[in-house]
């Protein structure tokens, strides 16, 4: 797994994350479990590796020379 996940990238991915997680804590009924797809941008910014944007080409990390 080469990284593919860069620093702002993985800032957003972060508190996207914790903001979708809340939503477990907030909603009620069956809708709150929504929120657990926050688990993905959470893990992959602390990874910093993301298989769709393997797929997609995409890559932000800066250039290492």
């Amino acid at each position: 797994m080469k990284t593919n996940v860069g620093g702002i990238d993985k800032v957003v991915r972060i508190v996207a994350g914790i903001a979708l997680l809340s939503l477990f804590f907030l909603l009620e009924g069956g809708m709150k479990y929504l929120g657990l797809i926050g688990i993905v941008p959470i893990a992959t910014a602390l990874i910093g590796w993301c298989p769709l944007y393997t797929v997609l080409g995409i890559n932000t990390c800066p250039l290492k020379k």
